[in-house]
C-alpha cells in the first residue's frame, strides 16, 4: 500500500468511528431534545423529483425548527408536484414513512420557486441554512462547489458524479467546507444505518478475521420511464428521463450499485488498485432506454489481495437481490438493508433491522449538526465511493482493466455540466429514434477517452 492509500484508509477510518458514534448518539434523542440551537433551520430543495420530494419530508421531520424555504427544479410542473406533495402528505414508500401534510413547515411563495439551469444559484442565494441538491447527478459537484463558496451546509444526493473529473472537484469542495466548516452530508443513507454500523464495526473489530472477498449485489427491475411529449426538445426528454443515459446517470452503476460500492469502501477503508468487468444491454433496448447497459459485473483487487465482486442487473422478472456478503479467513457476514445482518463462523450473531429507516436518521444526523455546531463531512468518502462506480463502468464498458490511478486522473467528460435549454445533448437518436448505435462496446469503448 502506498503511504497515501494508508494515510487515506487512516483518515477514513477515524473519521467512520467518529461520525458513526455521533450517529448513533442521535438516534436516542428525540426530535424536540434540543432547546439551544438555531431557532430556524432554513432549507432548499434543488431536484424535486421522488428521491428530492422523499429528502425534503424527512428533513422537515428531523426537528421543528426546520423550515422549506426555497425550491428550484429544471421543470415547473414537477417543482408545483412536489410541493403538492409535501403540503398534502404522501404515502409509506421504500425510501420514506408516510407522512402527513407538512404546510406549517413550508413557506414557499412563489417568488422562491426557481426554473431552470439557473435555478440551484437562486435556491441556495435565498437566505437559507442548507440546500438538498438531489437534481440529475451529472450536476451535483457544480452544486456542491456553489454551495461550499456560498457558506450554505449541504446534503447531496448519491452518486455525487458520473465521471472522474466531476469527483475530483468532489473532492476539491469537500476540501474546501472542511477549510470553511460547511457540513457536507451525502445520500449514502446505509451509512446511517445501525445494523450496517454494528456489523462493519465488528468486521473491523476482527471477528470473520482477515477479509478475503466481498460480494455485493443490486439486481432488480427496470427503472421508471416517461413518454416523450411531441412538444419537448430532445434536452428536455433527456432531462426528464436521466437515468436513461449514460451522460446525466453514470448507468445505474453509478446510480444505484453506488451503495454497494460505499459499503465497500466503508468496509476496506481504501480504494481498490484495478478492476474487470463486463456488461450489456440484453433487454432494455430502444427509444426509451437511451444508451445505457441493464447488467453489470465487476471484479476490483486491493493492494492486499482483497478482491470485490459486484453485480448490478436492472431487468424486469429476475431475481431481485440487494446485500452485501463479506468473506473472512474464520467467518462471513451477510447484510441486508431492510432485513439485517447474520454472522456466522468464530463469532456468530444476528441483528434484525427493525424498524430503522437510515434516510431519516441521515437527514436527523444532518439539522442536529447545523443546529448545534457538531461539524461533520461525508464528501470525501461520497467522492470515492462514486469513483468506484465509475471505474466500475469504464472497466465493464471497455472490457479492458483498469487501474485505480489511471481513472481518477482522467479528463474524459460524459458531457456538458454548465447547460442551457439551448445546448447540444452529447447523444443525440439515430434515425430509427433509438440511441442503440451509441451503446458503449466492449473491445472498443476506451476507458479513458470514451
Amino acid at each position: 500500500m502506498s503511504k497515501n492509500n494508508e494515510a487515506t484508509r487512516r483518515n477514513f477510518m477515524s473519521t467512520s468511528s467518529a461520525l458513526t458514534t455521533a450517529i448513533l448518539a442521535q438516534q436516542v434523542l428525540s426530535s424536540s431534545v434540543h432547546a439551544e440551537g438555531k431557532d430556524i433551520v432554513k432549507v432548499a430543495l434543488v431536484g424535486c423529483g421522488g428521491r428530492g420530494t422523499g429528502a425534503a419530508s424527512q428533513i422537515l421531520k428531523a426537528h421543528p425548527s426546520v423550515k422549506l424555504w426555497a425550491m428550484g427544479d429544471l421543470f415547473s410542473d414537477r417543482l408545483e408536484s412536489s410541493l403538492d406533495l409535501l403540503q398534502k402528505g404522501v404515502g409509506k414508500r421504500y425510501d420514506r414513512e408516510a407522512y402527513k401534510g407538512q404546510a406549517s413547515s413550508i413557506d414557499v411563495p412563489p417568488e422562491r420557486r426557481f426554473n431552470g439551469f439557473d435555478a440551484y444559484q437562486k435556491a441556495i442565494d435565498s437566505g437559507v441554512d442548507a440546500v438538498i441538491l438531489a437534481t440529475t447527478p451529472l450536476f451535483r459537484p457544480l452544486h456542491l462547489t456553489y454551495a461550499v463558496a456560498k457558506n450554505v451546509n449541504a446534503f447531496i444526493e448519491k452518486p455525487v458524479a458520473v465521471d472522474a473529473p466531476g469527483v475530483r472537484t468532489i473532492l476539491e469542495a469537500s476540501k474546501e467546507a472542511a477549510r470553511k466548516k460547511v457540513i457536507i452530508a451525502s445520500g449514502y443513507q446505509r451509512f446511517h444505518n445501525p445494523v450496517y454500523q454494528e456489523a462493519i464495526e465488528r468486521i473491523h473489530n476482527g471477528e470473520i478475521g482477515k477479509l478475503s472477498h466481498i460480494k455485493t449485489y443490486f439486481n432488480h427491475g427496470a427503472t421508471w420511464h416517461i413518454e416523450r411529449k411531441p412538444e419537448w426538445s430532445e434536452m428536455e426528454f433527456q432531462m426528464r428521463n436521466w437515468q436513461h443515459f449514460g451522460w446525466t446517470s453514470g448507468d445505474h452503476t453509478c446510480d444505484q450499485q453506488a451503495h454497494s460500492f460505499q459499503v465497500a469502501y466503508w468496509l476496506m477503508g481504501k480504494p481498490p488498485v484495478s478492476a474487470v468487468g463486463m456488461g450489456g444491454r440484453q433487454v432494455c433496448k430502444g427509444q426509451k432506454y437511451g444508451n445505457i447497459y441493464d447488467h453489470f459485473a465487476t471484479e476490483f483487487t486491493y493492494d492486499d489481495g482483497v478482491q470485490l465482486f459486484a453485480q448490478d442487473r436492472q431487468i424486469d422478472g429476475c431475481k431481485t437481490d440487494m446485500s452485501e456478503w463479506i468473506h473472512g479467513l474464520e467467518g462471513m457476514c451477510e447484510i441486508r438493508q431492510y432485513r439485517g445482518a447474520t454472522m456466522t463462523g468464530k463469532n456468530q450473531w444476528r441483528k434484525r433491522d427493525r424498524g430503522h429507516n437510515a434516510y431519516q436518521i441521515e437527514h436527523n444526523v444532518f439539522i442536529d449538526a447545523i443546529r448545534n455546531n457538531k461539524y461533520y463531512n461525508e464528501g470525501e468518502m461520497a467522492g470515492y465511493s462514486t469513483m468506484m462506480s465509475v471505474m466500475a463502468r469504464m472497466a465493464c464498458y471497455s472490457g479492458v482493466e483498469v487501474k485505480w490511478d489511471e481513472a481518477l486522473a482522467s479528463n474524459h467528460r460524459l458531457g456538458p455540466i454548465d447547460c442551457t435549454w439551448n445546448t447540444k445533448p452529447p447523444l443525440t437518436p439515430g434515425k430509427d429514434g433509438t440511441y442503440e448505435h451509441l451503446v458503449p462496446v466492449p473491445g472498443v469503448y476506451n476507458p479513458y477517452k470514451g
